[in-house]
């Protein structure tokens, strides 16, 4: 039965990728007592901060999509910062939705949950039948404990606490910082730069490294700016992305991962046999694929190279989504068109959430 418009529902981590398309999804459907409140305003990390807030605020369902989150690179030179804010949050969310009467949790995960060489399409039963993917390891080792803690809550007190499982999410509010972000707006970011580099546009080159660079890059004098570019890749006519290129992903546009958590706010409950479900499209390319799509469309026709000295990540990763099938949830929107979109708005916008 679909809720009442009117229930107050507290979107964690509303300004992020998935939260924002989650918080614009619920608007678009009537939701009227929408609960938010910004990192400046509330620190997850806070145990006490968190139950004084759930106190005050009083949210009847939760969708905790509040995480720290980043590329291989992030998660390979800050892995205490990942398995410990990860961990705080959702510690925080958890047990302050039980402690002041939350009727439904909807707890947002990643896919990177499963082993490394998990059998592919990866079903939901694959949690913890292997060794997980190293470089991402401790952002996992949280994404695990929170549906261990769901799943805890659930059978010691009946909580209506669901995990989902997205794919590899992209959309708009993305992260495009040019060392920290996931691979699709790493590529669709470098491709740009690639194409202003080869076309000699150093006006355009200079306003899209206005946001969005590590602090110790010395861009003052043109020469300088193309040293910087090419410490990652980016020289006149040819672009070298990290790793083989043959490592295969799916892709799952925000929006997509957005109706599915609202879907299963509305229509699915906690019981004992399934309380986590994947979320993805069920198909995969090779991140080769995916950048050449990438810079076709935003106009990059210099040559694309691959480090294979850089880490691949896992070889394959490709979620089976019968189970969300099962309770009435598909995605709608293709990669082609999905990677049109937000290629279309970051040519119109450039880096402008980049962090």
């Amino acid at each position: 039965m679909t809720l009442s418009k009117d229930v107050r529902i507290y979107v964690a981590g509303h300004r992020g990728l998935v939260g924002s398309a989650i918080l614009e999804s619920l608007q678009e459907q009537g939701y009227s007592s929408l609960i938010t409140v910004g990192k400046s305003d509330l620190d997850l990390c806070d145990q006490h901060a968190v139950l004084s807030f759930f106190k005050q605020e009083k949210p009847e369902y939760v969708i905790l999509a509040a995480a720290k989150v980043g590329g291989i690179h992030a998660n390979r030179i800050y892995p205490a910062e990942f398995i410990h804010d990860n961990l705080a949050i959702a510690l925080n969310v958890i047990h302050a939705s039980h402690a002041h009467g939350v009727k439904k949790l909807i707890n947002l995960g990643s896919s990177c949950i499963y082993p490394k060489y998990a059998e592919q399409p990866i079903k939901e039963t694959a949690l913890l039948t292997g060794p997980l993917e190293q470089t991402n390891e401790a952002y996992a080792l949280a994404k695990i404990a929170a549906i261990g803690l769901c799943n805890s809550y659930h059978r010691q007190y009946g909580s209506n606490y669901l995990s989902l499982m997205p794919t590899n999410l992209y959309g708009s509010k993305d992260n495009y910082h040019v060392m920290h972000s996931h691979v699709i707006p790493a590529i669709i970011r470098k491709c740009f730069l690639a194409k202003f580099v080869s076309e000699g546009n150093v006006e355009a080159i200079r306003k899209d490294l206005s946001v969005g660079i590590p602090s110790d890059w010395n861009i003052s004098s043109d020469e300088q700016l193309l040293v910087c570019l090419d410490s990652i890749g980016i020289r006149s006519n040819q672009l070298t992305l990290w790793g083989t290129g043959k490592a295969r992903r799916e892709f799952l546009h925000a929006k997509d991962c957005a109706l599915a958590v609202i879907h299963f706010l509305q229509y699915v409950d906690a019981n004992q046999q399934d309380r986590c479900y994947n979320i993805g499209t069920g198909d995969d390319l090779e991140i080769r694929e995916i950048a050449e799509i990438i810079a076709s469309i935003v106009g990059f026709s210099g040559t694309l190279l691959f480090d294979s000295s850089k880490p691949d990540g896992t070889p394959r990763k490709v979620l089976n989504v019968d189970r969300a099938h099962e309770m009435g949830w598909s995605h709608s929107i293709s990669l082609e068109d999905g990677l049109k979109s937000v290629i279309e708005e970051y040519r119109i916008k450039g880096p402008e959430y980049a962090r």
